[in-house]
């Protein structure tokens, strides 16, 4: 049986859970949320997982995030496991490659994938990104400079967005 730690982050004002298989980190939560929202992506994509809360497990992760947030680190070395459509993992793909403290549009990440025409259906695959931050989503704006959707809400993207010199209104 599969298994998934998980454990819950606080940092300032933000609590999340986070979770990891054996292959690595799998979500981040909206700051927030209800244990349930976990819940619900792991019966969606791994039904048969086995949830173990474990923050020993999750220590490299924590660390990491944290150093992040500090503003002591620029990217990541964690390793991902991310559960989604082909078309949602590519989109995921996509936004890795934007840059620290820069931010790419809608159209942009359609532009990189091949297809313009697909805007909307980018705007959707960043929508279900499963782990924020790590996977930057918040790097993501409208054409015109807006700041567009994000699921942990405008705030968190504005805190994310201004934690990496980038003030977008």
């Amino acid at each position: 049986m599969q298994k998934i730690w998980w454990g819950q982050l606080t940092y300032g004002d933000w609590q999340l859970y986070i979770a990891a298989t054996e292959n690595g980190l799998c979500y981040i939560g909206t700051p927030h949320a209800p244990f349930e929202e976990l819940e619900n992506w792991a019966a969606k994509y791994l039904p048969m997982a086995q949830l173990i809360e474990s923050d020993t497990y999750l220590q490299t992760y924590y660390t990491e995030l944290k150093a992040y947030l500090e503003g002591e680190r620029q990217g990541f070395h964690l390793p991902l496991d991310l559960y989604g459509t082909e078309f949602q993992r590519k989109i995921w793909a996509i936004l890795q490659e934007i840059p620290y403290g820069e931010t790419w549009s809608y159209t942009d990440v359609a532009e990189k994938l091949g297809n313009l025409k697909a805007v909307r259906a980018v705007g959707s695959a960043i929508g279900a990104n499963p782990v924020l931050i790590v996977v930057p989503c918040h790097r993501v704006i409208t054409k015109d400079g807006k700041l567009g959707g994000f699921r942990a809400g405008l705030s968190m993207k504005k805190q994310l967005l201004s934690l990496e010199n980038r003030e977008n209104k």
